[in-house]
Order: structure tokens, then C-alpha cells, then sequence
């Protein structure tokens, strides 16, 4: 019975797809390669995304749904003088959307501050600093309009 068994298991091993060999062996140790990080993006900052020009206000994403405006500024202040430091909150609950702004004094105390800061933990999360992208021209639309061009009465 014994032998049996063994040569039904043999004959389902050779007679699996080759997909399903590959998904369960153990046989290629480096089957699966990583992208490199350098594909990923620049190598600094958010993968994928370019970086945005150098300017004293710096984009803090990563925080914790309790972080403080205080606790942002106190965070970012050990690197500059901070002029302003925002979290970004939810209009019904109050509590931050998980990311938020910095602005500092000069070019160099950002520059530190986002150097000092990526990467780094606050309030238990891991934060990530980077230059805050200047906010798109918004062309003004008639109030009576909605996004696709027609009115609340079904009418364009």
C-alpha cells in the first residue's frame, strides 16, 4: 500500500501544470528578483514621484491620526525656525487626514528639517518630509455647474 502511495504522489508531481511545479518548489533558491530602487523612482523621497523644486515649506506625510499641530512644530523646530506647521483634519471628526505641512524661516532650515526628519518617527509612526508641490492654477467655474458641465436640473 505503501508503494502505492508513493508512486500515485510521483505521478501527480510529474503530471501537475508547470505553473503550479514552479509556484511550490524549492528548487531555484533566486527565483524571485526585487525591482531595483533606482526604478522605483529618484532614490530620494516618495518612490515614483519626481522631486519637487527646493522652497521652505515641506510636505509631512506619514502622521499619526492623533499628532498635534504642537507636536509637528516641536518635532520640526530642533532643525529651524518653524513659521508655521499645519495638520491636515478631517472637516467631521477633527482627526488629522495623516499628513501636514511645515513652513520654515530660509531654504537652509528646511533643508535640514527635511534631511533630519524623513524617516524618522513621531507619535509612533515612521514620517516622511519632502518639498511641498506648488498648488495647481484652478480655473474658476460657474456655480451653477457642476464638474461635468451640467446644472443641478439636468441642463447644460
Amino acid at each position: 500500500m505503501a508503494l502505492r502511495a508513493a508512486a500515485t504522489t510521483g505521478m501527480a508531481a510529474r503530471m501537475a501544470p508547470l505553473g503550479m511545479r514552479r509556484l511550490f518548489s524549492t528548487t531555484s533558491p533566486n527565483s524571485f528578483m526585487p525591482p531595483p530602487i533606482t526604478a522605483m523612482g529618484n532614490g530620494e523621497g516618495t518612490p515614483g514621484r519626481e522631486q519637487a523644486p527646493p522652497s521652505t515649506n515641506l510636505f509631512v506625510s506619514g502622521l499619526n491620526k492623533r499628532t498635534s499641530v504642537e507636536k509637528l512644530r516641536e518635532a520640526f523646530s530642533q532643525f529651524g525656525q518653524v513659521v508655521d506647521a499645519r495638520v491636515v483634519t478631517d472637516r467631521v471628526s477633527g482627526y488629522s487626514k495623516g499628513f501636514g505641512f511645515v513652513r520654515y524661516a530660509t531654504l537652509e532650515d528646511a533643508e535640514k528639517g527635511r534631511e533630519g526628519m524623513d524617516g524618522k518617527f513621531l507619535d509612533g509612526w515612521v514620517i516622511f518630509a519632502e518639498y511641498a508641490r506648488p498648488r495647481p492654477e484652478r480655473t474658476p467655474q460657474n456655480n451653477m455647474t457642476n464638474s461635468n458641465g451640467y446644472n443641478s436640473y439636468g441642463r447644460q
